[in-house]
C-alpha cells in the first residue's frame, strides 16, 4: 500500500491501557525514528487494512508501504532503537523463534487486562524509559567518598607497612622481582612504584589519591580522575603485598574500573550537561553486584563447612571475626535459635535475592533493599573497612531517577528523568563499551565456572586468560568466610630488656587487654591488626612478614611503632621479643558487670620463641 508517513508508523489500540503503557515505553526507546498513533484516529487513512487487524494486534506501516503485524511489527519497530536490532535478527534468522514469539504475542494480547495489572505491579505507574543520570551522579559521588576513605586510611599506615624501614619494604620487593623476572614484571606487577619506591613517593601516591578523590566528589573531570584513581590504587595494592590482599581492595578496583566508562565526559560539574550513562556498563555494574552476593553464598556451601550447613556459623562468627564491634559482643549473647534464623536469612539474601537484580523495576528495588539490609547488619557487627559502603553504593545502581527524584526538589528530579531519555552514543563509544562488555562477561564467566567446578579444573586456555588479566584486578572472584573459624587464637607480642621481665605491646584495635571493649574502626582498616588475625590462624613460618615485624620492634622502627597503640619501651627498644598464643572468648553479662571484662583468655603456648638481634 502507499504509506502516508515519512517515518515508520506503529498503529495500536488507543482504548487498551496495556497497549498505551508499552507504547509509551517504546517511544522513549525509538525516540524520533518511529511515529505512533491509535487506530481509532487514523484507521480510515488505511482502508486496505481490515479493521479487525487493528483491534487484534499492532500494525507497523513502513514508508515504502510494507505492513507488519504482531511480534514481527514490534521487533521491526524496536530495531530503530539503539542496541535493539538483535531481537529482529533473532526473529528473522533463527529457526523456530518467529512462531514462538507470535504465539506469546497472541497469548498476551488475549489477556491484556491481566498483563496490564501484572505490568503495573512489577514496574509501578512509571513505565516510561528509565533515566539513570541522578543514579549515576549519586553512585560516582559515593565512589569518590569511598576512594577518599581508602587512600586516607592507607596513607596513614603506608610507611610503617611498606616503607624503607617498614615491615615489608616495597623497594626490596621490587628489587627481588627485578632480579627474578625480565620485562614481564611490568605486566604481572603493574605499579607506578617501578619509577620510585622510596617513602616520599609512596606518600605522594597516597596524597594524589586523596586529591583525585576530591575531584570525583566535586564532579570535576570525573572520568579522567577515576582513571587516575584506579592506577594509583592498583599501584599501591601491588607493592603492599600481604597488606592489601583483601577482597574489598579487589572490589574497589573492579568497581572503579567500570566507573571510568560509566562516568560522563565533561570538565566541570553540571547535571544538565550530562548525557545518559551507558546501559551496557550499568548492567555490568549490576552483574558485579550479583557476582559479589551470589558468590558469597555459594562458597559457603561449596566449602563443605559444617557450621554453615547446620546453620550454627553465627554462633561463632561475632566472637571469632577479625575486628568485632561493641554490638558484636551483644549479638553473641543471643540464643542459638536466633543465630540459626539469621543464617537462613543471610543465605536467602545471598543466594536468592541476587536473581532479582535482573528482574523488572519494583523487584530490583526489593533486591536493593534486602541487600542493603544485610550490608548494614554486617557494618554494625563487624569492622569490614569500606566493603559494606561499597556494596551499598552498588545497590544504588538498582534504582532509577524516578524513585530517587522523590527525594529531590520536584522540578530538578523531573529534569533528570527527561535528560535520561535523550542522546545517543557515538559509534566508537558503543564499540568500545561492547568490547569491554565482551571481555568482562567472558572472564567473569570463567570465574563463576571456577567457583562451581574449582578453578584448577578449568581448561588450560581459560587458566592462561585468567593469569594474564589477574594482575590488573579488573575482574575478580568473590566470597567471604567460606569456612567459619570456630575459635579465636590471638597473638600477644612481648618485649624485655633482660629476658625476665616481659611487657606487652598493645595494638590499636585488635583484642589484647581483656577489659578493653571492642572498638569501632570502619571505614578505616588497620592493616597490621588485620594481618595479626590471619597470622594467628597459622604459624610464623607461613607468615614471613611477622618475623620482619619483630625485627622492626627490636630495631625500634618509629614507623612500625606508630602502627601500634602503645609502646612499652619508649626510651629504647627491647633486647628480646617473643610472641605467645592465647585463646580468646567473649565473656557473658555477669562477668562484664562484675569484672568489667569483655574477653576471657587462656594461654595456649608459644607462637614465636624468644629472639634478639645478632650482635
Amino acid at each position: 500500500m502507499a504509506s502516508r508517513s515519512p517515518l515508520p508508523l506503529l498503529v495500536y489500540d488507543g482504548d487498551c491501557k496495556f497497549c498505551r503503557l508499552w507504547i509509551d515505553r517504546w517511544k522513549g526507546l525509538t525516540e524520533d525514528q518511529v511515529a505512533y498513533a491509535p487506530f481509532q484516529e487514523i484507521a480510515d487513512r488505511f482502508p486496505e487494512i481490515p479493521p479487525e487487524n487493528f483491534a487484534k494486534s499492532v500494525q507497523l506501516i513502513l514508508p515504502n508501504g510494507q505492513v507488519f503485524s504482531g511480534a514481527h511489527a514490534v521487533f521491526r519497530a524496536l530495531a530503530y532503537a539503539p542496541g535493539k536490532r538483535w531481537m529482529l535478527w533473532m526473529y528473522e534468522k533463527i529457526p523456530g523463534v518467529a512462531p514462538v514469539c507470535e504465539w506469546f504475542y497472541r497469548f498476551i494480547a488475549e489477556r491484556r487486562g491481566l498483563f496490564y495489572r501484572l505490568t503495573r505491579f512489577l514496574w509501578g505507574k512509571h513505565f516510561e524509559r528509565p533515566s539513570y543520570i541522578l543514579v549515576r551522579w549519586l553512585f560516582l559521588r559515593s565512589l569518590g567518598v569511598i576512594y577518599l576513605m581508602a587512600f586516607l586510611s592507607l596513607r596513614a599506615q603506608i610507611i610503617g607497612l611498606i616503607g624503607q624501614d617498614g615491615i615489608l619494604p616495597a623497594s626490596s620487593f621490587l628489587q627481588a622481582l627485578q632480579k627474578s623476572m625480565g620485562s614481564e614484571r611490568y605486566w604481572f606487577f603493574p605499579t607506578l612504584a617501578w619509577f620510585n619506591a622510596d617513602d616520599a613517593f609512596l606518600r605522594f601516591l597516597g596524597s594524589a589519591g586523596v586529591f583525585f578523590s576530591f575531584l570525583v566528589i566535586l564532579d570535576v573531570l570525573t572520568a579522567p580522575a577515576l582513571a587516575v584513581l584506579w592506577i594509583l590504587y592498583l599501584s599501591l595494592v601491588v607493592v603492599s603485598q600481604d597488606f592489601l590482599s583483601f577482597q574489598w581492595d579487589a572490589l574497589l578496583l573492579e568497581t572503579g574500573f567500570l566507573a571510568i566508562f560509566f562516568a560522563p565526559i565533561q570538565i566541570l560539574p553540571g547535571l544538565s550537561r550530562q548525557t545518559p550513562p551507558s546501559p551496557t556498563v550499568l548492567w555490568l555494574l549490576r552483574w558485579l553486584l550479583f557476582r559479589l552476593m551470589f558468590g558469597s553464598g555459594v562458597v559457603k556451601l561449596a566449602s563443605g563447612d559444617a557450621t554453615w550447613r547446620n546453620l550454627t556459623a553465627l554462633s561463632f562468627h561475632y566472637e571469632t571475626q577479625p575486628l568485632p564491634t561493641p554490638i558484636s559482643w551483644y549479638m553473641h549473647q543471643l540464643p542459638g535459635g536466633f543465630q540459626k534464623v539469621s543464617v537462613v536469612v543471610m543465605f536467602a539474601i545471598e543466594l536468592l535475592v541476587p536473581f532479582l537484580i535482573f528482574t523488572p523495576r519494583r523487584l530490583r528495588f526489593v533486591a536493593a533493599g534486602l541487600i542493603a539490609f544485610l550490608q548494614v547488619g554486617i557494618f554494625l557487627t563487624g569492622n569490614y573497612t569500606f566493603f559494606n559502603l561499597l556494596a551499598l553504593a552498588l545497590c544504588l545502581i538498582l534504582l532509577d531517577d524516578t524513585l530517587l527524584g522523590r527525594f529531590f526538589p520536584r522540578p530538578w528530579g523531573a529534569q533528570m528523568v527527561a535528560l535520561g531519555a535523550q542522546g545517543r552514543k557515538p559509534f566508537y563509544k558503543r564499540f568500545l563499551v561492547a568490547a569491554l562488555a565482551g571481555m568482562i562477561l567472558g572472564v567473569s564467566g570463567l570465574h563463576v565456572a571456577g567457583m562451581f567446578m574449582r578453578r584448577k579444573n578449568l581448561p588450560g586456555p581459560a587458566l592462561q586468560v585468567l593469569a594474564r588479566l589477574e594482575p590488573f584486578r579488573i575482574v575478580n572472584s568473590y566470597g567471604l568466610f567460606a569456612v567459619m573459624t570456630t575459635s579465636r587464637p590471638e597473638i600477644i607480642v612481648e618485649g624485655s630488656y633482660d629476658g625476665e621481665t616481659w611487657l606487652e605491646y598493645e595494638f590499636k584495635y585488635k583484642p589484647g587487654d581483656v577489659k578493653r571493649a571492642p572498638r569501632w574502626v570502619a571505614p578505616h582498616q588497620p592493616r597490621l591488626d588485620w594481618q595479626m588475625w590471619f597470622a594467628a590462624l597459622g604459624n610464623y613460618s607461613h607468615n614471613p612478614w611477622f618475623v620482619n615485624f619483630l625485627v622492626r620492634l627490636l630495631q625500634g622502627s618509629p614507623e612500625v611503632l606508630a602502627l601500634l597503640g602503645k609502646n612499652p619501651f619508649p626510651d629504647a627498644p627491647p633486647r628480646y621479643v617473643r610472641a605467645l598464643l592465647y585463646d580468646y572468648h567473649f565473656t557473658d553479662f555477669a562477668t562484664l558487670r562484675a569484672e568489667g571484662a569483655w574477653w576471657r583468655r587462656e594461654l595456649k603456648g608459644w607462637y614465636f620463641p624468644v629472639a634478639s638481634l645478632r650482635e
